[in-house]
């Protein structure tokens, strides 16, 4: 990826906040930390994904807390990956000499839950001399939980009484107020290394020394290069295909196999909005297509992990009254996710209000069962025979589809403006339905196949006949309606419908005289199909990829590979992406977005195939 520059000044808006896109992303597969290209982690939740912050400057710039590292004198940045790895390498170009700062987090193996959480942030001046400066000031509990700091010897101890972090540093660390500084200079060759470490109660801090932070820099970039060499990609754009798999995998969370939707709470879709979500739990959908992508790569075990997590986890015997299962769960499998907002907190560039927790975790989302089963069907299919009681546990899913299929739900976008009729819920109702006859038939496993044919036929037929709108000359957004929905672009992708279809290639062309700007893809028009909510919003990235897939199973190859080449250009200098795009081609939403990467995924991989 090419790597960015930057003076240290965001261009427009607040001064004090980075755009989302100037960050890189680190991680240990139980949280991550968002690393500005001015070199300060503005974003750490610890010990997991969904705990509360304790850096959280992204959301407020005063009141969120941050780890500051950078030159201490007027550089220029730019930030890059370790080639293969998450080890995050920030750069710093000065009069005086060039230095760096190597962000990592070393991951301790993946079974179990491994009580030790630490952040290794290694300083290096690779030519001349430079002077460094560091603050941390964590602020605990988003910012609400005040805290204690002890010098020990050479670390400090942050203390809240229920969570205590210990930084150690090579360098002399100084106590100013609630938080600590240091002060330093390195020449050619020197290096400075600054642990950040979880510790229990009563334990003395463990310095980090310098051969300690290299052993630690190597093993873990020889684990993300041991992980990534199980992929079979060789296709073209391997380097962007590889970055959205190793981002993938940092938002897994190891214990359990869960996979997050984004590691952030409350980015704006749009500035000054209220789209403000926190996305840090497993949604049932989004984890059932990272399975997809992950396993079209050939990485089985994070499939394997996953089906554990449903199996323990998301039961088919829940009985709520929106379904057997809820559209999403916490990272340990909790179902209890409310919705709190945070008003001590100004949001990202004042973009107001910051949420966690997630109500739409009681919505009816029934687009969800063709996710998660055509997702079993292909870890069935591609990586291990589901087994006997995850069998049973796919005929009640589908039992239960086949009785409430044609009740009006919130849909994929999750809209609050009431429950309608939406057709990509009836798609997917269809796929959960047609993926397990398909399984059955494979296996010869038991299933009322009668039944199961029949519902299925008598969706087929129901979208056919009233989701179509004869003066659109397209599928539309629920049974009735005018309005154009980007959804229906997985019609031809789940095979519900020729992709060269004339019904098809009439509604391709709709959507693309509605929805689509420069290759970028608008999910739905707010303002002709209002979702319950104030604002507009930016393009939806996931959306631009499908359209890609669509195209290229329409075989407009060519359209296809330039949407493709242009989606590209609107990545992040990491090659990451947040869920939108707005209309200066800035990233929005919570970052990063696994909807996003796994769409890109699949889109090179299609795209790659077709043009052999």
């Amino acid at each position: 990826m090419g790597a960015t520059e930057n003076d240290q000044d965001t261009p427009g808006g607040d001064r004090r906040y980075l755009p989302i896109a100037e960050h890189g992303l680190i991680g240990d597969l139980r949280s991550v930390a968002l690393v500005g290209t001015d070199g300060t982690i503005d974003w750490y939740c610890c010990p997991a994904f969904d705990a509360p912050s304790v850096f959280a400057a992204i959301l407020d710039a005063e009141r969120g807390g941050s780890f500051e590292l950078a030159a201490a004198v007027p550089a220029k940045t730019k930030q890059f990956y370790f080639p293969d790895t998450n080890v995050l390498i920030t750069r710093f170009f000065t009069e005086e000499g060039v230095g760096e700062v190597q962000d990592f987090m070393p991951i301790d193996g993946e079974d179990g839950d491994a009580e030790r959480h630490r952040l290794i942030r290694r300083v290096v001046c690779v030519r001349g001399s430079i002077p460094f400066r560091a603050r941390v000031a964590p602020r605990f509990d988003y910012g609400s939980l005040p805290h204690t700091v002890r010098m020990i010897g050479e670390a400090a101890v942050f203390d809240t009484g229920e969570l205590s972090l210990a930084l150690t540093s090579t360098v002399p660390l100084e106590a100013d107020g609630a938080d600590v500084r240091a002060d330093f200079k390195l020449a050619e060759g020197e290096q400075a290394v600054f642990a950040l470490d979880q510790v229990g109660r009563g334990v003395e801090p463990h310095r980090c020394a310098k051969e300690e932070a290299e052993a630690q820099f190597a093993t873990t970039v020889d684990y993300w290069r041991h992980w990534l060499s199980a992929s079979k990609y060789r296709g073209r754009w391997r380097e962007m295909v590889h970055r959205s798999a190793l981002t993938l995998k940092l938002l897994t969370y190891a214990p359990t196999g869960a996979i997050v939707a984004a590691p952030t709470t409350s980015l704006p879709e749009q500035l000054g909005g209220e789209r403000n979500w926190d996305y840090r739990y497993v949604w049932v959908r989004d984890a059932a297509f990272c399975v997809y992508a992950l396993l079209r790569l050939g990485f089985t075990g994070e499939a394997e992990a996953f089906m554990k997590f449903v199996t323990r986890h998301i039961s088919p015997g829940d009985g709520k009254p929106s379904g057997p299962l809820q559209i999403m769960y916490g990272i340990d499998g909790r179902t209890d996710l409310p919705e709190l907002e945070l008003d001590h907190l100004e949001g990202h560039q004042g973009s107001a209000p910051v949420r966690v927790g997630n109500a739409a975790a009681e919505q009816l989302q029934l687009d969800i069962y063709g996710a998660l089963i055509d997702s079993i069907y292909l870890y069935d299919k591609w990586a291990k025979p589901v087994s006997s009681a995850q069998w049973d546990d796919v005929c009640a899913l589908v039992d239960w589809v086949c009785d409430n299929w044609d009740q009006p739900d919130e849909g994929i976008w999750e809209t609050r403006g009431g429950r309608k009729t939406f057709l990509y819920s009836r798609l997917m109702c269809w796929v959960a339905i047609e993926r397990a006859i398909r399984m059955a038939n494979r296996r010869g496993l038991p299933a009322d196949l009668l039944r199961w044919r029949d519902c299925r036929d008598t969706i087929y037929r129901r979208i056919m006949s009233k989701g179509w709108s004869e003066s659109r000359q397209a599928f539309t957004q629920f049974e009735g309606s005018e309005v154009l929905d980007a959804s229906v672009l997985m019609m031809p992708l789940t095979k519900f419908i020729a992709p060269t279809d004339p019904k098809w290639l009439s509604t391709l062309d709709a959507l693309t005289h509605d929805l689509v700007s420069d290759s970028l893809v608008y999910r739905y028009d707010p303002l002709a199909s209002p979702d319950g909510l104030r604002g507009d919003e930016g393009t939806f990235s996931i959306c631009s990829f499908w359209y890609v897939e669509a195209m290229v199973h329409a075989g407009r190859i060519d359209e296809a590979r330039l949407a493709f080449e242009k989606m590209l250009t609107y990545a992040n200098h990491l090659g990451l992406y947040a869920e939108e795009i707005s209309q200066t081609g800035e990233q929005q939403g919570n970052f990063p977005q696994a909807f996003t990467h796994l769409a890109l995924i699949s889109a090179a991989f299609n795209l790659d195939r077709a043009l052999g």
